[in-house]
């Protein structure tokens, strides 16, 4: 698949088109590691721990197993998880402007947590499409709390299975709610992420920190791009 742009967009930083003047209020730090865009030729690169990594009770296991299989969630567990994660910049096959959320976290058997978000010019919200096939597409509020951290939670879903867009109802969606925060103190960033669900509770979730660096870019590798790319009018 090609993944040059169809059409040029503009190319100021996702996160501050949909948070707007509010932008500004985000720490020194959020501002940098989000500031990235397809022209600036630079990437995002972290590494840390994540104190915990959670999930529901044992009947969620076998969609967390599946999840894994592309890229989405996973079944395992624990404490002290060797964690990476890395935001690369591109304009994808339907010419949006995307950054990449890659994350791995070193268990027995690595697992990747891949997430690509993009700003719907007409919907003017951010959506973050889940997993190696793009197979789920959520809408995000942002907002800056008074410390400067980022806070995002996720607002409609639609699963997407044989080019056909399926809406999730509420009843049945995962609620994730995300804050990023960089620590004076530490000298870190700070992660904590909740997926829960109003029925069955707890789905999935991990907190811990990381140091991230922004750094010169020639180009993306191809095991970041997805393997299905779809799109959400």
């Amino acid at each position: 698949m090609s993944y040059a742009p169809l059409k040029m967009l503009q190319h100021d930083p996702i996160m501050k088109r949909a948070l707007g003047i509010e932008f500004e209020r985000l720490h020194p730090m959020l501002r940098r590691q989000y500031s990235i865009t397809s022209v600036s030729g630079e990437v995002g690169k972290g590494a840390g721990m994540m104190t915990e990594v959670t999930h529901g009770p044992a009947y969620m296991l076998p969609f967390l197993r599946l999840g894994a299989r592309r890229l989405l969630l996973f079944p395992e567990t624990g404490k002290e998880v060797a964690f990476t994660v890395e935001n690369y910049a591109y304009v994808d096959a339907l010419g949006r402007e995307t950054i990449t959320w890659t994350r791995t976290f070193e268990f027995a058997t690595e697992r990747r947590f891949d997430e690509y978000l993009i700003f719907n010019e007409r919907r003017r919200t951010l959506i973050v499409y889940a997993g190696s096939h793009q197979h789920l597409a959520v809408e995000l509020k942002a907002s800056v709390d008074s410390s400067g951290s980022l806070c995002l939670e996720t607002a409609c879903q639609r699963l997407y299975e044989f080019a056909v867009g399926i809406p999730i109802p509420i009843l049945l969606s995962g609620v994730a709610k995300v804050r990023e925060s960089f620590s004076e103190e530490r000298d870190r960033f700070e992660i904590d992420v909740t997926i829960d669900n109003w029925l069955f509770g707890h789905i999935f979730g991990y907190k811990g920190w990381f140091h991230h660096e922004v750094l010169p870019c020639e180009a993306v590798p191809s095991y970041v791009y997805p393997k299905r790319t779809e799109q959400r009018d």
